[in-house]
This record gives C-alpha cells, sequence and structure tokens, in this order.
C-alpha cells in the first residue's frame, strides 16, 4: 500500500527490519520478507553479498570456468569446517512446477511469465508493448490476465527485474483486478509508485536489494544483479521443491557499466555450481554475433558531438534510460548547458530518478521551459521523448513545428540516442527528414555511436550459459527467430537439443527434477487499450477501424412506414473518407439508380425483416461501388420506422 506518511522508502535488509534509505513522498512498507529462518536467510544475504563485491571487479574476457573454480574451492572449504550439511535422502515432490509466459514469446515487449507450484503463483513481470501500425487509435496493448484473473486467490506476489515500460507498463492494470505484494528494487519501485499513483491504485510495494532473498510460500526467491539500460536491473531465481530456476531478466556483461555495478557473476557460478534445474534468458540480440557494447562507449561519443554543436542540443532517447541521461546531464554540465526536459514520461523519470538519487546533477542545471529565453543557444540542452518516431511525442512535434515551446531552426543539433524499434523505422525516418528540412544537424545511430543495446550478443548469451550450466533452457524475451537462435547457441554450449523447449505465449511447461515439457496451454494474447477501454476493442473493431481508414464510409439513411414498409423519405447516402460527392456526382448517381432498384423489388416483395433489407443494401452498393471503384468502403444503412 503507497502511503503518504513518512516520507521515507524503506527497504528489505538481511536483518528482517526496514530501513530508511532516501527522503521522497512516498512510503513503501516492507512485508516481512524472511519469516521463516531469518537468522539462516541473514547469513546467505551477508555471504552472497561479500562474495559479490569481492568479484566484481574484473578485466578482459569473463572466464566461467575461473569462477566455477572459486565457487568449487569454497564449497570445500565448508565443507572441510564442518558447515556443511550432509544431505539425507532425496525427497520426490509430489507436484510439478509450470512456467507459463502469458506475453514476451514471439514478440517484443508485454513481458509477463507465471511460476506456479502445486496451488501457489508468483508472476515475474507484468509488461506492455507498443501497438503496431495497423491497430489504428489503441495507445498500448497488454498480456491477456485470464488465466491470473481464474487463479486469483493462488498468486501469491508479482516480482519485477526492471523498471522499462515492456516490464512494468502493465501492472497497474494487473493490480486493479490481484491486489498482492510486489518486490522490486529501489528505482524500479519509485517508477511503479508514480504509476499506481496515477491510476489511483493503493499497491503493496517492497523494496529489496540485489542479493536479496526470501521466501514466499514454496518459493524461494533471489534477487541478483544484472547489468542493462537502466539501474537496479536484476535476474530473479526461484528455488522450488523440483528445483532451482533461473530468469535472466534483461541483460549483458558490461565490463564498465555507467553506475559501477557489474553483473553478479559469482551468484551467477554459485547457483550454477548448485546446479540449475531450468534456465530462461534474454534472447532480444541472440541472432547478432560478438558481445554487446558498454554503456560508456556512448559517454565519449556525446562529449565529442556536444564539443562540435555551436547551437542549441536537443537529445531524444527513451524515459526510462536513466544510464543515458545521467551521461547526456555529465555532457551537459561539461559544455556548462542548462538542461530542461520534455515529454510527459521523460519529466517523470527524471524527477522520480533524481529524487532516488540514481540520476545526479548539480544545483542550478535545470530550468523551465518558460526560462528558455533567458539563455543563448549555445546555453541550452533539451532532453525529450520521441526517439522512436511517435507521432505525438516531444521530438516528433518539434519536428513538425506544432511543438508550443520548441521550434527547431537552423544551427540546432539534435541526437537521437536510440535505435528504432522494429517497425518504427519509418516513423524515425519521417521526423529525421523534418528535423533536417529546418536546418537541424541530426545525429542518430547511423552516423555516429550514440546508442548501445541494453541486451546481450551471442558471446554474452554463450557466458550466461556457461556461468548457469542447465540442465533445461526456454530462451524467452524476443521474436520467434530469436528464439531459435538462442536454441543452437544453448546446444552449441552443452545443452541436449531435446532438453531446450521453445514455446508461445500460453505454452505450459512443466518440469520436475528430471523432466521437462509442454503440457498444454492457456489463454494468451493481446488486449488492447484504447483510452480509458480495456480489452473492449477487439478483432472486429479494428477490423472496422482498418476498412473505414482504406477506404472510407458510405451511410444509406431511408424512413419505412411500420405498417407497410412503404418508403415515406429517403433514400439518402453520405459519404465520407470513400469519395468526395460534389466531384463524383455519376457515382452516386448511379449508386443512388441501384438503390432504387433494390428497394423498388423489397416493396413488392413485401419483406419486412429489416436486417434483410440491411444486408441486401450492403451487398448491393458495395459490388457497385467496386465495380466502378475497385474500393470496398463501409457501408451503414439506418432505416429509420415512421408510424
Amino acid at each position: 500500500m503507497v502511503k503518504e506518511t513518512n516520507k521515507t522508502i524503506t527497504e528489505t535488509t538481511s536483518s528482517n527490519r526496514a530501513k530508511p534509505v532516501h527522503r521522497t513522498r512516498r512510503t513503501m512498507p516492507v512485508k516481512n520478507n524472511t519469516r521463516n529462518n531469518n537468522k539462516s536467510n541473514a547469513k546467505v544475504q551477508t555471504k552472497t553479498a561479500n562474495k559479490t563485491k569481492r568479484t566484481t571487479k574484473h578485466s578482459g574476457k569473463l572466464d566461467a570456468k575461473a569462477v566455477h573454480s572459486l565457487v568449487k574451492n569454497e564449497k570445500k572449504e565448508i565443507k572441510n569446517t564442518g558447515k556443511h550439511v550432509s544431505k539425507g535422502r532425496t525427497r520426490i515432490p509430489k507436484a510439478k512446477l509450470q512456467i507459463i509466459p502469458l506475453g514476451g514469446l514471439g514478440e517484443i515487449g508485454k513481458n509477463m511469465t507465471v511460476f506456479q507450484y502445486d496451488d501457489e503463483i508468483i508472476v515475474l513481470d507484468a509488461g506492455l508493448a507498443f501497438p503496431e501500425e495497423d491497430l489504428l487509435g489503441i495507445d498500448i496493448v497488454i498480456p491477456d490476465f485470464t488465466y491470473l484473473i481464474e487463479n486469483k486467490d493462488k498468486v501469491k506476489a508479482i516480482v519485477i527485474t526492471h523498471g522499462h515500460e515492456d516490464h512494468i507498463g502493465s501492472l497497474s492494470y494487473l493490480l486493479r483486478e490481484i491486489n498482492v505484494p510486489v518486490y522490486a528494487t529501489k528505482l524500479t519501485c519509485g517508477l511503479i509508485a508514480g504509476k499506481l499513483e496515477e491510476a489511483g491504485i493503493q499497491g503493496n510495494l517492497n523494496v529489496v536489494q540485489p542479493g536479496d532473498e526470501f521466501r514466499l510460500g514454496s518459493f524461494k526467491v533471489g534477487f541478483f544483479h544484472v547489468c542493462h539500460s537502466i539501474p537496479g536491473s536484476c535476474g530473479i531465481s526461484f528455488k522450488t521443491p523440483v528445483g532451482t530456476v533461473v530468469h535472466t531478466g534483461d541483460f549483458k556483461f558490461d565490463k564498465t557499466p555507467v553506475d559501477g555495478e557489474e553483473m553478479d557473476i559469482y551468484r551467477l557460478a554459485e547457483l550454477g555450481h548448485k546446479g540449475v534445474l531450468c534456465l530462461l534468458a534474454d534472447s532480444t540480440n541472440s541472432t547478432r554475433p560478438g558481445s554487446t557494447l558498454s554503456e560508456s562507449v556512448i559517454s565519449g561519443s556525446l562529449m565529442t558531438e556536444f564539443s562540435k554543436a555551436r547551437g542549441r542540443i536537443i537529445l531524444a532517447t527513451f524515459a526510462s534510460n536513466v544510464s543515458r541521461l545521467q551521461m547526456a546531464v555529465d555532457a551537459a554540465v561539461a559544455f556548462k548547458r542548462k538542461i530542461c526536459v520534455f515529454g510527459r514520461s521523460m519529466v517523470k523519470v527524471f524527477a522520480i530518478a533524481s529524487e532516488l538519487g540514481y540520476l545526479k546533477l548539480p544545483e542550478g542545471t535545470l530550468i523551465e521551459p518558460e526560462e528558455l529565453s533567458r539563455y543563448r543557444d549555445d546555453q541550452i540542452c533539451v532532453l525529450t521523448t520521441g526517439s522512436q518516431g511517435e507521432p505525438m511525442a516531444g521530438l516528433s512535434r518539434m519536428a513538425t513545428g506544432s511543438h508550443r515551446q520548441v521550434q527547431v531552426h537552423a544551427g540546432d543539433t539534435v541526437i537521437i540516442s536510440a535505435s528504432p524499434i522494429p517497425g518504427n523505422e519509418i516513423g524515425v525516418g519521417k521526423t529525421i527528414d523534418a528535423l533536417m528540412k529546418l536546418g537541424a544537424h541530426v545525429v542518430s545511430s547511423e552516423n555516429a555511436r550514440v546508442h548501445v543495446s541494453g541486451h546481450g550478443a551471442q558471446e554474452d548469451l554463450k557466458t550466461m550459459l556457461s556461468l548457469v550450466k542447465p540442465k533445461f533452457f526456454i530462451p524467452v524475451h524476443g521474436e520467434y527467430r530469436m528464439l531459435c537462435s538462442h536454441k543452437e547457441l544453448a546446444v552449441e554450449m552443452g545443452v541436449k537439443r531435446d532438453n531446450v523447449l521453445i514455446g508461445e505465449n500460453g505454452t505450459v511447461f512443466e518440469l520436475s527434477n528430471r523432466s521437462c515439457k509442454i503440457a498444454g496451454k492457456v489463454v494468451a494474447g493481446p488486449v488492447y487499450v484504447d483510452g480509458l477501454g480495456v480489452g473492449d476493442v477487439g478483432n472486429i473493431v479494428i477490423r472496422d477501424r482498418q476498412q473505414l481508414s482504406n477506404d472510407g464510409m458510405v451511410i444509406v439513411v431511408l424512413a419505412l412506414e411500420s405498417d407497410t414498409n412503404n418508403i415515406v423519405a429517403g433514400p439518402d447516402m453520405v459519404s465520407r473518407g470513400f469519395v468526395y460527392v460534389r466531384d463524383s456526382e455519376d457515382l452516386m448517381a448511379g449508386a443512388s439508380k441501384k438503390l432504387d432498384i433494390l428497394l423498388e423489388r423489397i416493396t413488392s416483395d413485401g419483406t419486412s425483416d429489416w436486417a434483410a433489407i440491411k444486408t441486401q443494401i450492403r451487398d448491393t452498393l458495395g459490388r457497385y461501388f467496386y465495380e466502378k471503384t475497385k474500393r470496398r468502403p463501409m457501408i451503414l444503412p439506418i432505416i429509420q420506422e415512421v408510424k
């Protein structure tokens, strides 16, 4: 529950106490995450933290064998000192673990995965996807929650890997249906709290730290730090009665991360050494050879572009890419530029990340839009949304001249610090064209190194597989070709081909301690959000919108006498988006003749079924208009009854 009380965010510690970590407007009370075995859990967390600290500094190529060797030697030391607990007879659990992706398979976005053991469910992530161009009028796309709503009494908690929209964007919609505790790191909780406050939802947010491990029913849930393009990113381990399952979240191996926090490779190797039943791993860049570049390489490129700019600098990136925002701030400060932030989501993230200490800038650097006119062009840096060419985002409106506060003109440097998401290339291209027509110098990933991916390429994925050493492997977070490519990498790294399973949204993966198989399918698919409506726009409505956008509409209005079915008035025809009537008088006159002949026959036949009359009107005019124009407008007959 989000409360406006003590103005602190509380977080879990290994001693199971709530500890104030930063001043803010909200309090996120923390559930007792370590109810069972508090002393034991405190030891595990402290030991993990120490190991992580000892292995965070490394250079050169990651050597998974060396890390595994280090883990193995420590286990021997524990055994020799008598601290190793002897294994008893292995119990074979009666229930099986089910893993059910409800989003994120065969697509980029709306990530959500269900982990179910017996009558207990843990949900991992609740993301959204942005609509493709043909989904006219749709704002966002979220997963179908039907399975969770039908099993709401079994849902114990939601755990979140990081704060990007494709992982938290549908959480407010889910919590309206199932209000359960949410566990995430500090920045992620801050971003979620803002969303819930906007939606008028009181959520039970629990702040965890990388390295924390706690029990939720039959699950022992552990968070470990991974490198991604937003601070507080984590992978998550689930220790269950059938074995340990690891979900990487979004990750890459970054030896020089912007925030100084490297991947917790020791924790990964420790999990691998103890035995991982199944790994679910990010497949986004599985088709790209090599390793993904460090985020820090962007810093030098931004400094170079800032040094060359003589006018204003307008930088567009993803609002949630906090690491990129910090580099932009550093460059602006280095060249004595004031920063002004535009775009609703950018303003929100900037405020939350600054408040929680993840975004640092000197006092007096940030200015309000109305202060822009007080400074010379070479003293200004504008940060904005719109890196994907979204029509209503800040950069797009600046490019079209419709932005109320920023007009692009010759001499401005526009930096697009992002790569187009598949499907957005046309929109981004149009935005760049418009900016260049205004005389701006545009810098993008096409002509400068101003963007690197936050997802690991093939060598990163191989390193993950070699550290975790899973018995079974399920590639996730990617389109189908990416999942297939990741499967081949896993086989190359020693996972048996039969032990790699590729599914789709709704697939039920069933695991025992010895097997993993596809055991069925649940309801899963896209749910469209249009304004305040959630799920009320289906395929039929989308098809109607597509038809209207392609060929327009013709409305036929007539009045019939209720007793005799004689025509009292009409028929009148109105065209919208089909043809301009004044320029198509012959076409519309021909349609009227066809309609008169049809209605005369209907009247003489004595037909009284209005549904049948409407169908005949649609068919007759549809054939006529297609014959004359090769277009298929939507035809909407309206019959009024006159007594």
